[in-house]
């Protein structure tokens, strides 16, 4: 019997064939880097989808604000009342809070600025007092309830802040002398 060994030639790449694997390599590079710019682009449109729904409900949050403001300025008379009528400012009490609750549950809280230093990004100035009592730059007075959702203000509270004395107020000013031999010729 005649053995035959199969031998197998060495098989040396034609340049065809080197040609074809460097464009199934190139063409499955470019489908891996396709593929990961698709699951970026994926993770960015659901980011900004979720902003956008948080900037819509703060917005929202925002002009609730007001009127729940609004009852908590009424109710703070109820003890001129009669029994009756602080019956139902007990209602409308409850129905606060509930409010309240919702702006918990969705992140809001409101913040105290008296006697708290002037955050142009917490506080909206709309008065000052010249005063040396407290530093300048001191709130003094809070007249709107300031609201935040986590790091964002969603309403910037509204205040009286300290200012330093202006030392030149009311002090005559010394005027220059050609001022005063203007002033002359005048008379």
């Amino acid at each position: 019997m005649d053995e035959t060994i199969d031998q197998t030639p060495e098989q040396t790449p034609t340049p065809q064939i080197k040609t074809q694997e460097e464009e199934i390599k190139e063409c499955k590079d470019k489908y891996l880097r396709l593929l990961a710019e698709m699951e970026n682009m994926r993770k960015r449109m659901q980011k900004e989808k979720q902003e956008t729904n948080r900037f819509v409900v703060e917005n929202v949050i925002a002009d609730i604000l007001t009127p729940i403001d609004n009852m908590e300025n009424a109710l703070k008379f109820t003890e001129n009342l009669s029994a009756e009528m602080r019956n139902w400012a007990q209602g409308f009490t409850m129905i606060l809070g509930q409010f309240k609750d919702v702006l918990s549950n969705n992140g809001v809280v409101s913040f105290t600025s008296e006697g708290a230093f002037f955050d142009p990004h917490l506080h909206y100035a709309i008065e000052t007092e010249e005063t040396d009592e407290v530093p300048a730059g001191t709130i003094m007075k809070e007249f709107v309830k300031g609201y935040k959702s986590g790091d964002r203000t969603v309403r910037p509270s509204q205040v009286r802040v300290a200012v330093a004395p202006d030392k030149n107020k009311g002090v005559a000013q010394e005027s220059s002398p050609q001022e005063q031999s203007s002033e002359k010729e005048e008379n």
